[in-house]
């Protein structure tokens, strides 16, 4: 099975895990960018971090204490995404869905 067969015969793993995986590299930027730059600073690269990463970072504060730094809550989005992703490719192995290396779902 080649390159692009294996993408389009496993779209519904590769396209949500490329979407959780670019938003959690958004969001370690947000976390290493947020220590050089201001809050309210007009940087397009931190404009753009905080507006894809504000809709994550707003239900991980559903559940985070109200007192918690705001890089500590960026950080705590971090490793929610991170572990949405694992719960997402062990629950697509569960149901042997996953794509398996070779390509050959058992």
């Amino acid at each position: 099975m080649g390159t692009s067969s294996s993408l389009a015969a496993y779209w519904y793993f590769h396209l949500p895990n490329f979407v959780l995986a670019a938003l959690m590299y958004t969001m370690l930027g947000r976390v290493l960018l947020g220590l050089m730059v201001d809050a309210d600073s007009p940087n397009y690269i931190w404009r753009f971090f905080c507006r894809v990463t504000d809709p994550v970072v707003a239900v991980v504060a559903l559940v985070t204490p109200k007192i918690t730094a705001p890089v500590l809550l960026w950080l705590f989005g971090f490793v929610w995404l991170f572990w949405l992703r694992v719960g997402f490719h062990y629950t697509l192995l569960l149901f042997n869905l996953a794509p398996r290396v070779g390509g050959a779902a058992s």
